[in-house]
């Protein structure tokens, strides 16, 4: 299954979640406004390779960030908001972007929505 189908199943299975084009990369928003992932498919300015761009919680991108600065890495421009760069090439653990994409739900949806995954 390609990049983008994967990404977009792990997305699209959470409460009132869209997809659109943002700045040219597939985007998922909560209730059409809060985008939580992107996906640069093809790379993103420096980022010369596949990887997706999501909210995560407070203090998550500096500790996924040092465990594993390989696979993990603070995106331009969201990186200062707390967000989470991903690498998609190579083995991905798919098991683990699907808990990515829902934390970074959890970032930005509205108390109710999150309460519906509980």
């Amino acid at each position: 299954m390609k990049l983008l189908d994967r990404v977009r199943a792990s997305c699209l299975a959470l409460p009132e979640v869209t997809e659109r084009p943002s700045h040219g990369a597939p985007t998922w928003f909560v209730r059409g406004r809060s985008t939580f992932v992107t996906l640069h498919v093809h790379g993103h300015h420096d980022n010369d390779f596949p990887h997706l761009w999501c909210a995560a919680p407070p203090g998550a991108q500096q500790e996924l960030v040092a465990e594993d600065p390989a696979r993990f890495f603070r995106p331009p421009y969201v990186g200062g908001r707390g967000w989470l760069g991903v690498r998609l090439d190579g083995t991905v653990d798919w098991a683990e972007i699907d808990e990515l994409c829902r934390d970074a739900y959890r970032a930005v949806a509205p108390k109710r929505l999150v309460a519906l995954l509980d």
